[in-house]
């Protein structure tokens, strides 16, 4: 495929993607299941498929191409919260993240180890697929800045896809130090260093720079501030700045292009400005999570005589067992309805981070075995985009739908007395 072939390939999957579905629904479309099609089907079309489309081989463009996707919709995730208290809101989210989290590396590690991976790749398995995806969840999680629809659910989806990929990072890390063996001196160093540390510099460089920029563009200097430009392009260059300090001084950036959307929102948390660095910042997160899902499907199409049924298996139980049950134990005692309690354990969908941290893996260590991790997460991904994305929209109809019969019950109540 030549590469102007290739630029006319991603533009029609991008339109059919997002068009077809309008036929036969009335919802906004999610099209992630579709560019995976596409990209399956340009793959399958191809007699020599270009080293792009094959991440076991060449994982580095994989590495660059999500790493930057997924900073820029932890920083827009972080952008679009309304409101952070009372922290009763967080209850949930921290739940999912202390609780489900840790016991969903555990399972899927176990279930790597069952199907013949080595501990280091099982580890390495299991910190990969644990986090829920900023970029795909868009569906389930709350909308722009300053427009409400802040339900309890989309709060927890969000809040735990915004903090849980940099918190998968130790994890990878921990992988990455088990593939030679690992001594007692040198995981109380992972934990102090590559867990702590590295956490904690995350969340406080965050805090400091999201404050800092939003300084800069809404109040210093006071008579002429940035954000009278309206140039949308200043959210980008704060994603940037965010995840670089961050990553000088070694904490981890995705934590830190979170929390640093939150500290930058909330400095001036009703400027009408939050919107235009909304939509330029989802403009740059769509046109590269298309691009990373053709690049997925197309990844499925090359590798497709590879994938055996252990991979699916692994992949089917994270979606429809593991992530549910664990979820679902995890939200125990928050006093959520069971009908939001089963959404929210349910939701839980995978993506573009998986990608970033397996690609990173993969270029930064010798993983053994690490052509089924791929497998694994390429069907997880398809899976999910599958199974959430057509079942997303009506999910949360309902969820709206009972909230709404609840607001309107009260109300008869008021007017009653």
């Amino acid at each position: 495929m030549s590469y102007h072939n290739f630029l006319l390939f991603i533009g029609v999957a991008v339109f059919a993607a997002y068009w077809l579905p309008r036929f036969v629904s009335g919802r906004e479309p999610a099209g992630s299941a579709l560019l995976i099609g596409g990209g399956f089907v340009c793959a399958m079309m191809l007699e020599s498929p270009p080293s792009l489309f094959a991440p076991i081989e060449s994982p580095e463009w994989w590495e660059t191409l999500s790493e930057m996707t997924v900073i820029v919709a932890l920083f827009a995730t972080g952008m679009r919260i309304d409101a952070v208290r009372p922290l009763a809101r967080w209850r949930a989210s921290w739940r999912l993240l202390a609780v489900a989290m840790p016991l969903t590396i555990c399972a899927v590690a176990l279930a790597g180890m069952a199907t013949g991976l080595p501990l280091a790749s099982a580890i390495l398995l299991g910190a990969v697929l644990a986090p829920t995806d900023p970029v795909l969840a868009g569906d389930v999680q709350v909308g722009p800045p300053s427009e409400g629809g802040e339900h309890p659910v989309r709060f927890a989806l969000t809040t735990e896809a915004g903090l849980n990929d940099g918190l998968a990072f130790p994890f990878v890390y921990l992988a990455i130090a088990a593939i030679g063996g690992l001594s007692g001196a040198e995981f109380m160093s992972w934990f102090g260093y590559d867990f702590v540390y590295r956490i904690v510099a995350g969340a406080i460089s965050g805090v400091i720079t999201g404050w800092l920029l939003a300084q800069v563009v809404f109040r210093w200097p006071a008579g002429n501030a940035l954000a009278e430009t309206a140039s949308g392009v200043l959210a980008f260059a704060s994603v940037l700045v965010c995840y670089g300090l961050a990553e000088a001084i070694h904490g981890y950036g995705f934590i830190a292009c979170f929390v640093g959307g939150l500290a930058f929102r909330h400095v001036e948390s009703k400027h009408s400005f939050h919107g235009d660095l909304h939509v330029f910042n989802l403009s740059i997160e769509h046109t590269l999570t298309a691009v990373l899902l053709l690049m997925t499907g197309a990844a499925l199409g090359v590798y497709w005589n590879e994938i055996r049924l252990e991979h699916v298996a692994i992949a089917a139980s994270l979606i429809f067992v593991i992530r549910p049950l664990f979820g679902w134990a995890a939200l125990a005692g928050t006093g959520q309805p069971n009908k939001e309690r089963f959404v929210v354990a349910a939701f839980g969908v995978r993506g573009i981070g998986s990608l970033y941290y397996l690609a990173f893996a993969a270029v930064t260590a010798e993983v053994p075995m690490i052509a089924d991790l791929w497998l694994v997460v390429l069907v997880s991904i398809a899976m999910s985009a599958v199974v959430h994305g057509l079942s997303a929209g009506a999910a949360l109809s309902g969820i709206r739908a009972d909230a709404d019969a609840d607001e309107d019950a009260d109300r008869a109540r008021e007017g009653g007395q």
